[in-house]
This record gives structure tokens, sequence and C-alpha cells, in this order.
């Protein structure tokens, strides 16, 4: 059986080398990257397919959250842990609706990281147990894949969605992503169509639970 592939993504280093001492205990697991942060990830994505990857919320250039639904694009089989010191509600529906398979607590990483990644070897959900479990149901059952809505944006309506909710208005949108502003627009109005929101601030405020934004987690 050929081991089971991952990489590592966090920018302290020392936590990134007691988490690979865990996992290559394990005669079947292999580290085969680290990383320092989100864009540092997705070059690295470029050579190599890894199986898992256990993925800090809070690095640096690209955050946890963003980082996930850019790899869950690149490649969906692709599973993915995060790693938070966070325990709140709202931390933990960021992560699910953004496609990740599992939300490990630091503080429970040194016990509960093998039952955490062989969960989500099974096809299963992932929560640390000091998480309600009450909680977790409903937020997995309902945003294990993301939202309905959000995964029908295409690509171009998630950047075009961002700069909305950063404040850019319509030409600055159009000269970052080298596009017309009657594009703009068009792509404006078709979020709000497929989100079924009828003004600007509140598509601001989906786009901030939603994890679109530096604003997040």
């Amino acid at each position: 059986m050929s081991d089971y592939e991952i990489v590592l993504a966090d920018d302290h280093k020392m936590l990134r080398k007691g988490i690979r001492k865990l996992i290559e205990a394990n005669p079947d697991m292999k580290v085969v990257a680290e990383v320092n942060d989100g864009l540092e990830l997705l070059e690295v994505l470029k050579n190599i397919t890894p199986h898992m990857i256990i993925l800090d919320i809070s690095m640096p250039n690209l955050r946890g959250i963003e980082a996930t639904r850019e790899i869950k694009m690149i490649n969906p089989k692709i599973k993915i842990l995060i790693l938070s010191m966070h325990n709140k509600k709202e931390y933990v529906h960021h992560v699910f609706s953004a496609g990740a398979e599992g939300y490990l607590l630091k503080e429970d990483s040194d016990t509960e990281l093998f039952t955490a990644i062989e969960t989500i070897r099974r096809g299963e959900k992932y929560l640390s147990p000091i998480l309600s479990m009450e909680l977790a149901r409903g937020i997995i059952e309902t945003g294990g894949s993301g939202s309905p809505a959000g995964q029908s944006l295409t690509n171009r309506e998630r950047e075009v969605l961002k700069l909305i909710a950063e404040g850019k208005a319509n030409k600055a949108i159009a000269d970052l992503l080298y596009i017309s502003e009657r594009t703009v627009q068009h792509h404006r109005a078709s979020i709000m169509k497929k989100l079924n929101i009828n003004n600007v601030a509140d598509l601001v405020k989906y786009a901030i639970r939603q994890g679109y934004t530096t604003t997040n987690p």
C-alpha cells in the first residue's frame, strides 16, 4: 500500500515540526512538503497532489479559508484539515462552508490528530470533541460541501465578489481583472441574482460570512 501523502501549511515552524513527528510515527503516512503560507502552498500544488493538506486557519498572505476555496477549485479530491485556535461557531461555519473536511483545535492536536486524519480518510467530517456536537451536526449537514448559492458562482464571479466586499468600485475591479466595466456590471448582476441578494450592503455581509475577505478568520 502506498503512503498517505500529507502537506503541512503553517507559518509556525515548531508547530509544523511537532505535527510532522506525530504523522511520521505512523508507517503509512508521509509528509511530502511543508510551507509557510497560502501562496507558497498553491505553488507547491502545481507539482504535487497530496491526499491531504493540514492547513492553519490564520496563515499570512492567503488565509486558511481563502486557501481552502482555491485548493478545492484546483482539485476537489484533496482533503483539507484546518488547524485553529478558535472555538467559535462562526469560524467552524466558514471552514466547512469553504469545503474543508475537518476542523481541529490546536489544543487537541497532540491527542486528536490521528483521529482527525483517519476520520477524513474514511470519507467523514471531523470536528474537535471540545466543540459542541449539536452545533457541529447542523453546520456539517448544511455546509459540508459549501452553500448551494456560493457553489453556483463561477471563478470570475468569486473574484468580483471578493473585490466588491473589499469596497472596490466597478472601474477599479475592471482594471484589476483586465475586463470592461460593463463586464463587471454583468458579473455583479449575475452574482446578486444567484445569491438572491438585492443590495450591495447585503452582498458584502454575505461575502464576509463566507470568508471571501481578509476581515475574516
